[in-house]
């Protein structure tokens, strides 16, 4: 199995278990260079504007560890019983995840939901630090 299918086995397999099948809830897996996962779930505050991303809990734990991330992967159901979506990573948990290069892989937001990553220098062709 490669790294982007496991990942989202784990996600989906998390987000169930958390969450409880078909129920609203969103989790984020990231890989680090070590080759281990580290997942996080979004928080679920009164007031939405101290919410946290999905992948703000595995990226501290990065931090934390003093490990490389490689990969990150969030997926989420916005309301009970939908359909879960991938979801590319905002532009903040890219400025995050950019801490560890611009070769980290991130999962993005299809129409059909297909597990497809590219790098922060896809997303990002013209990141403001990266003075080409």
């Amino acid at each position: 199995m490669n790294i982007e299918k496991e990942m989202f086995d784990r996600a989906l397999q998390f987000l169930n278990q958390r969450y409880g099948k078909n129920k609203a809830g969103g989790v984020a897996v990231l890989r680090i260079e070590t080759g281990e996962f580290l997942i996080s779930v979004w928080d679920e505050e009164k007031n939405s504007s101290a919410y946290l991303c999905a992948e703000t809990g595995a990226i501290c734990e990065a931090h934390k560890l003093n490990k490389k991330v490689t990969h990150s992967l969030c997926l989420c159901r916005q309301n009970d019983n939908d359909n879960y979506e991938i979801l590319s990573p905002c532009g903040i948990c890219q400025e995050r995840l950019y801490y560890w290069g611009k070769d980290v892989k991130c999962a993005i937001s299809t129409k059909d939901n297909s597990i497809i990553f590219k790098t922060l220098e896809e997303l990002q062709p013209y990141y403001w630090l990266d003075k080409k």
